[in-house]
């Protein structure tokens, strides 16, 4: 057969609808009347109903639900704030048929009987999201929060670089491709770097500056870096059983036949302890779905030997280690403590290692960093504060939220406006000053994010007050 093409329609939405059945005034409503603990206990009995079709991992679909939305906030960029959870983007072509997407279709599909139940009320971008914060706390960490207001979109809109970025996919781009494109992601198609190492090069201290460099363009910083590596990587595992020609098509690539089921397996019995996803094959910790220090304990206790997974990609074994990491199936087998290149970053870059070590010995400052980095990662798409459908609202607000509360906020009177207007008048401020100033402070506003504007008057502060164009 022919290489598969989409059919576009994109000229069936040209006034920018993207067949969304819900207007945002209808959704706010119904989001704002959900029954958010009826929700989380349906989301809680997924986790343990492991399917025969997709095996959970030890049991527990916790590690998967944490990777989903993980993978669906990851894809925001802070230079332009496009992508992020907002919108469900995960769910629809191109991103869902990311290589670092593999068989997340199967953690949709385990959603669909909850979203089929509460329809409209939740769109599949709050879903996800809220599966993700569920995972974790049916797994013992005590996340932050959580807010809804994600409208879903219903058709992907290329607002990328997309051709720039499919000349891309097949190689890495350099660090300095990075500042220059406005994508996060080392290689289109990943989330943020290859876990081998840069070009596939098992070298941690270099994977340090790709990890850097990507997670700058997310909008976080080392420490929220360290925090959201170690903490992600306390729960779950890599699969890599077997070898990577032996996962089929993507699912918007697979013939009918399959149904909708993407990179199917053909070899073993395609699931189960026969999974393929990254290629790689390790879990992290002794307790893959409970919270605990297990990373950073085995991450600092251990030397690392370099070795391949069954995939045949680069990993990381710990020498003369016992075996003392469950199986995901086999309760009778255990397996020595593993890691990926990228995990080794954060021991052998000096400033990541300083924060982890601080992390090691502060329990309590490792679970604070990871459930306020966590919660950034996951809403910082979501825009500015006021624009949060709040179900569990933190104890505080965090500046990246740009709080502007409506208890400070100046109302004036028509003919407050009026007198106002004469003063300007009277100022015999030049017209071209005063236009400029508005249009300069109003201009800044993305649609993609909510974020800038004229709103709050951030053109008085730094750093908006030190642009040479202002």
């Amino acid at each position: 057969m022919g290489k598969r093409r989409k059919l576009k329609v994109r000229l069936l939405a040209q006034g920018g609808n993207t067949f969304s059945p819900i207007e945002p005034k209808e959704y706010k409503e119904a989001f704002g009347n959900l029954n958010i603990d009826e929700l989380k206990k349906d989301i809680e009995k997924v986790l343990t109903d492991s399917k025969s079709w997709w095996p959970a991992d030890f049991g527990h679909y916790g590690g998967l639900f944490v990777r989903l939305a993980w993978h669906s906030a990851g894809t925001y960029r802070i230079r332009d704030g496009r992508r992020g959870a907002n919108r469900g983007l995960l769910r629809l072509y191109p991103i869902f048929d990311w290589p670092d997407n593999v068989n997340l279709d199967k953690a949709v599909r385990l959603l669909w009987p909850v979203k089929r139940k509460y329809g409209f009320r939740v769109s599949w971008g709050d879903l996800i999201i809220l599966a993700g914060n569920v995972a974790l706390e049916s797994m013992g960490f005590k996340t932050l929060g959580f807010a809804g207001g994600r409208l879903d979109a219903y058709l992907f809109e290329e607002d990328i670089y997309y051709e720039k970025e499919l000349e891309l996919f097949k190689r890495e781009r350099s660090l300095k491709e990075n500042r220059e494109l406005p994508t996060a992601a080392s290689t289109m198609g990943l989330i943020y770097v290859n876990p081998e190492g840069p070009q596939g090069r098992p070298i941690p201290k270099e994977a340090a500056l790709e990890i850097r460099e990507s997670f700058k363009l997310m909008g976080m910083d080392d420490r929220e870096t360290v925090a959201l590596i170690a903490g992600g990587h306390s729960f779950g595992k890599c699969h890599g059983a077997g070898l990577m020609e032996c996962l089929g098509e993507a699912p918007d690539q697979a013939p009918v036949e399959e149904a909708g089921f993407g990179w199917k397996n053909r070899c073993g019995t395609g699931k189960g302890p026969d999974t393929i996803t990254s290629g790689f094959e390790l879990t992290w910790t002794r307790t893959p779905v409970r919270w605990s220090l297990d990373f950073l304990e085995n991450l600092f206790k251990y030397e690392w030997e370099l070795t391949k997974s069954p995939a045949g990609l680069w990993q990381w074994v710990a020498k003369g280690a016992p075996e003392i990491i469950p199986d995901a199936y086999d309760p009778t087998k255990r397996h020595k403590p593993m890691m990926l290149t990228t995990d080794l970053a954060l021991r052998e870059d000096p400033i990541y290692r300083e924060i982890a070590k601080e992390f090691l010995e502060n329990p309590d400052k490792f679970e604070k960093a990871f459930a306020e980095s966590w919660f950034k990662l996951t809403h910082r798409d979501l825009g500015p504060e006021r624009r949060y459908i709040w179900k569990e609202k933190p104890n505080k607000l965090f500046s990246w939220q740009e709080p502007l509360s409506d208890k400070e906020r100046v109302y004036l009177s028509e003919e407050e406006i009026r007198e106002l207007k004469n003063l300007m008048r009277r100022s015999n401020l030049p017209l071209r000053d005063l236009l400029y100033v508005a249009w300069s402070s109003a201009s800044t506003y993305r649609d993609s994010d909510k974020r800038g504007g004229a709103d709050g008057g951030k053109i008085r502060f730094s750093p908006m007050k030190e642009w040479e164009v202002n």
